[in-house]
């Protein structure tokens, strides 16, 4: 299985999830996976579903995964294979306003966390996206911030704030990071995933926002002001390294000005 997925060249973080639900199907059996039919595949789908109760996102990578392997390494038939149907939940992200993100990225003390949070809005970055940045993909003369290898194994640019840029040369001279700008505890590896998680959380704490949501909501906060701005869609699909417009055109939806035009019937009506 390991073959295969990287013979399909599926990022690194893919794997390892595929390779992780594959497991937990053997280990829920105790049985190697070649050994478990499609009815018990099924039944491992609804106990994930019913009695763990895991969202559908997570669901659906089970899924995939164990339809991987067995199509793909096993080379099942897919008659013989049957999944139950997939469902997802349409939900909006919660965005922050202005005074909450200025409150936000106010709250850390310390400089590394702030420019950290202030890179993830500045640029629309994904969070593994921020943690793998390198001081190098800094471009203060183009005003460009370099996405090397984002989602899909795809290098982009995006924007480069001129208040981002000032604060990251303050931060340069406080720690002189060498090559990734964010190190972890060991200066040849960048920092982890679970320390921004916890910076960002710990923000939201400090000042009391309520909004769900994780550090992604910086790049849904920022792909939605930039709409409200005025930018065109195609340019934001540009800086948000999105594949399709329609997975940029959802933003529509979050935007407060396509809602402030519109007047609810209830005002309409004459008052008796």
């Amino acid at each position: 299985m390991i073959r295969d997925l990287q013979l399909r060249r599926l990022s690194e973080g893919t794997q390892k999830r595929y390779l992780h639900a594959v497991a937990g199907l053997a280990q829920y059996y105790k049985l190697s996976p070649d050994q478990i039919d499609h009815q018990k595949i099924q039944d491992y789908l609804l106990y994930l579903i019913r009695e763990r109760k895991l969202a559908w996102k997570t669901c659906d990578l089970y899924a995939a995964a164990i339809s991987f392997f067995y199509r793909v390494t096993l080379a099942r038939p897919e008659k013989e294979f049957i999944l139950p149907p997939r469902q997802h939940a349409q939900r909006l992200p919660e965005i922050l306003s202005a005074q909450e993100l200025e409150q936000l990225l106010a709250a850390p003390t310390n400089i590394k966390h702030r420019v950290m949070l202030m890179a993830a809005y500045a640029g629309g970055l994904r969070l593994s996206e921020v943690v793998h940045l390198k001081v190098s993909d800094i471009d203060s003369q183009r005003m460009m911030i370099r996405v090397q290898q984002g989602k899909g194994n795809k290098d982009r640019y995006t924007l480069l704030s001129q208040r981002l840029l000032q604060d990251l040369r303050i931060y340069w001279k406080a720690t002189r990071p060498t090559s990734w700008l964010f190190p972890g505890q060991d200066p040849q590896k960048p920092l982890s995933r679970e320390t921004l998680k916890q910076v960002y959380y710990d923000a939201k704490r400090k000042v009391g926002i309520r909004k769900s949501g994780g550090v992604h909501t910086l790049r849904h906060c920022f792909a939605t002001h930039l709409l409200e701005a005025g930018t065109d869609l195609r340019r934001i699909q540009l800086l948000m390294g999105h594949s399709s417009l329609r997975s940029t055109a959802r933003y529509l939806h979050l935007t407060a000005l396509q809602l402030q035009g519109t007047i609810s019937p209830l005002d309409a009506l004459k008052r008796p």
